[in-house]
């Protein structure tokens, strides 16, 4: 189908302010640029800045309780969901994805730990995903005294932070760590593979970039042959059975479509419980947008439900 016209008007409102390709930037310059177009911000119940212990020192995370957590006495702990930020493992951080982080703790019932994983290039791969997963051990250990259910873990992410909720979950499996329930992948980078269809025909015109996509891979990999390593391109890894049930979101006009679907469908192959959506008309990214795209809330609304439901069976 067409470009969504919400998006089409929401591309011309950044095509206007005509600010060069990220890939052109420098790390420093591009983690000062502020987006022009405000995020919606939902009032949760309480925020708390909280740190993890990590194998290279402490891990800033950020606890945000819903309401629906405080407010139904005798409703027992929710689930906990560790969320892992966009920004292709060096842009962003748990301020500017906060108004995400809200929204998902309102819309899933659930406590979001938003992690502040160290970023590249100045820490390259693995230190983005072990952070990941020494904050989502941290969570677990945790999760009764922030008021969660330590048998219902979600972890999640959107983009890069997709490419690290399905790491993290590997390394669980094979580590022998956190039992986690459920892994919600949004848009997430599963390989370093960037002659797919869905790079060719979104190559530009859509936000994210081909060229912006290699941009943040050269900067992550220490070296080329780690594209092969699963823990940084999941899509590489040789098996995928005993993995978390899963719920996988893609959007037409993203260059991420096919690896995502790719991944998608070999979980599924894997007999790992799946369910998965492709949100026509979109485009990476658009899930945070849910002042300016219909259709970003709708896939709030329906990530929630699946994930619910497939949580409802270990309550």
């Amino acid at each position: 189908m067409p470009v969504d016209p919400q998006v089409a008007a929401f591309l011309q409102r950044i095509a206007d302010l005509n600010a060069p390709p990220i890939y052109t930037l420098t790390p420093e310059q591009a983690r000062r640029t502020v987006p022009q177009i405000p995020l919606p911000h939902e009032p949760v119940a309480t925020i708390e800045n909280r740190t993890a212990s990590g194998p290279y020192g402490e891990i800033p995370v950020r606890v945000y309780t819903p309401f629906s957590a405080v407010q139904k006495p005798g409703h027992g702990p929710v689930p906990l969901m560790v969320f892992y930020h966009g920004g292709g493992w060096m842009n962003a951080d748990v301020d500017s994805y906060d108004p995400l982080s809200r929204t998902l703790a309102n819309a899933f019932d659930c406590i979001v730990v938003s992690v502040d994983y160290r970023l590249a290039p100045e820490n390259k791969f693995p230190a983005g995903v072990e952070d990941s997963y020494a904050a989502t051990v941290w969570a677990y250990e945790h999760a009764r005294s922030l008021g969660a259910d330590p048998n219902r873990i979600i972890v999640s992410g959107d983009s890069a932070g997709g490419n690290l909720a399905a790491a993290v979950s590997l390394m669980a499996r094979d580590h022998q760590g956190p039992p986690i329930a459920y892994q919600l992948l949004i848009y997430p980078v599963t390989d370093a593979n960037f002659e797919t269809d869905s790079y060719r025909r979104n190559a530009t015109g859509y936000m994210l970039t081909q060229k912006a996509m290699q941009w943040y891979w050269d900067a992550y990999l220490p070296a080329p042959s780690e594209a092969k390593n699963p823990y940084a391109a999941p899509l590489q890894a040789t098996d995928l059975t005993r993995l978390p049930a899963a719920h996988v979101i893609t959007a037409e006009y993203d260059p991420l479509r096919d690896e995502g679907e790719s991944y998608a469908d070999r979980l599924k192959a894997a007999g790992v419980p799946l369910t998965f959506k492709r949100y026509d008309g979109m485009i990476h990214g658009f899930v945070r947008r849910t002042d300016l795209f219909d259709m970003a809330r709708q896939a709030i609304e329906e990530m929630a439900k699946e994930t619910k439901q497939a949580l409802a069976a270990i309550s």
